[in-house]
């Protein structure tokens, strides 16, 4: 196959790739060249390193995870590939475990998190609270002292004109 599209795979690269020194917890971007009919196209890949297996021999692979869309997504990729155009470190991290496979349940917790938090957010018309009016009548009784001694009133000018626009509609 890496004949057909005419890919020489030099020492002096594999040298480079074992000078890269991968660890699990950095973040990479992997250019590969994706071949599509007769056509060859770079393709870049970039996400944090999960894992980094079987060293630096020959067979040695890292797994890569990106999340594209709100899904993620890994790949495996052999470390001396000949489909791999570059392979760039855009940032490490000092990691305490050297497979860090928790982070995809991680990932998903944070999200069913952020997503509880949202839709709390979003309240419908019925949950709000309607004013009667001796409610009303006490903010615009604030309003008028605030009128009065803007210093010593805890209402801030824009609640003030909110305030006056809901008690001219009374």
């Amino acid at each position: 196959m890496a004949s057909a599209i005419g890919i020489q795979f030099l020492p002096k690269e594999v040298q480079t790739r074992k000078d890269l020194n991968i660890r699990s917890g950095d973040t990479v971007s992997v250019t590969l060249k994706i071949q599509e009919k007769d056509k060859v196209r770079l393709q870049k890949f970039e996400g944090i390193v999960l894992a980094r297996k079987h060293g630096a021999e020959a067979g040695g692979t890292f797994t890569v995870r990106k999340v594209t869309s709100g899904v993620g997504v890994e790949r495996i990729f052999p470390l001396y590939s000949p489909m791999i155009e570059k392979i760039e470190i855009i940032r490490r991290v000092n990691t305490r475990r050297a497979k860090l496979y928790f982070i995809r349940e991680k990932v998903a917790r944070d999200i069913r998190r952020k997503l509880r938090n949202f839709v709390d957010f979003f309240a419908s018309s019925s949950d709000l609270i309607v004013p009667s009016e001796e409610m009303i009548d006490e903010v615009v009784e604030e309003a008028k002292i605030a009128e009065v001694a803007p210093e010593t009133s805890s209402i801030i000018p824009e609640e003030q004109q909110v305030i006056e626009n809901s008690s001219e509609k009374n």
